[in-house]
């Protein structure tokens, strides 16, 4: 069942509370937000990576705790900027394995990056071609989504091949917009969106490998980007794999801006894979 990769807890402590994701499948402990003591928060992290066997803490921490987590052995990965209410969140890790931490494919990284962002951004998609309809997604398209990803990806880091774990993101106010071909779903994103603090991450992001040559993607990042704006909510990010010269290109073309790399961050097919992030501020460009 889905609900064994992940929980989601508040920590409620005398000196401080955190958002926590216990996230078992990744191997890794995630602070989403706190507040309070960060010595004593960075304390308790430790003690509970410890006992469930995490390699890697990560904090979402504000700039003024910068020096704080440095000082306590973390590491500046990237940064979310606008995320907080338009406040950057800046990306903290520490790992604790060196298996963890050491990357076999940075400088290669390094190079799709640098190719990527050469390429000239543009606001302008190729037509969709006739035959394909784009549309949002409802509950009733949880289970033909879930095939999808079973199909595009053997290991995922979130459990999207389970109708039951789709319905739920659905339901939650998650927000997925499909293409169609022939009225079966070949391409598909979401926008997993935070109410609290005005952001929504662009992921999710599959297309059958025959349907892949049109360009689909950009028009459903497109459609959530409207979607998002129309909300209010002006922070879109994504964080996309490394090795994927395709998608970091589809993120530098649309006007995200590259704000570093997380390594070792997920599973992904066959191996813990290293991910860029990608931050746009929609106020700018719609």
């Amino acid at each position: 069942m889905y609900t064994t990769f992940y929980k989601n807890e508040k920590i409620q402590q005398p000196k401080f509370t955190a958002e926590v994701c216990f996230d078992y499948y990744n191997e890794r402990i995630r602070i989403d937000d706190y507040r309070g003591n960060v010595s004593l928060l960075s304390k308790w992290l430790d003690e509970i990576a410890a006992q469930n066997n995490f390699h890697k803490i990560i904090i979402k921490s504000r700039h003024d705790d910068l020096s704080n987590w440095l000082e306590l052995g973390f590491i500046y990965e990237g940064e979310f900027k606008g995320y907080f209410n338009g406040a950057s969140a800046v990306s903290m890790c520490k790992y604790l394995n060196n298996e963890r931490r050491n990357s076999s494919y940075w400088i290669e990284e390094d190079k799709i990056i640098k190719d990527v962002l050469r390429l000239s951004p543009t606001s302008i998609s190729n037509p969709m071609p006739k035959e394909y309809t784009l549309r949002m997604a409802d509950e009733q398209d949880a289970k033909e989504l879930a095939d999808l990803y079973s199909q595009v990806f053997e290991v995922y880091p979130t459990p999207m091949d389970d109708p039951e774990y789709v319905l739920k993101m659905i339901k939650s106010g998650t927000l997925f917009c499909v293409i169609t071909y022939q009225k079966r779903i070949v391409s598909a994103a979401s926008a997993d969106v935070n109410a609290v603090y005005h952001n929504a991450e662009i992921t999710d992001c599959a297309t059958l490998t025959e349907h892949r040559k049109f360009g689909l993607m950009k028009h459903l990042i497109d459609h959530l980007e409207q979607e998002l704006f129309n909300r209010k909510i002006y922070c879109s990010y994504s964080i996309a794999r490394a090795l994927s010269f395709g998608m970091n290109a589809v993120f530098h073309q649309k006007g995200y801006v590259y704000k570093g790399r997380l390594a070792n961050n997920c599973k992904i097919f066959d191996k813990y894979e290293d991910m860029n992030i990608w931050v746009k501020d929609l106020s700018e460009s719609i």
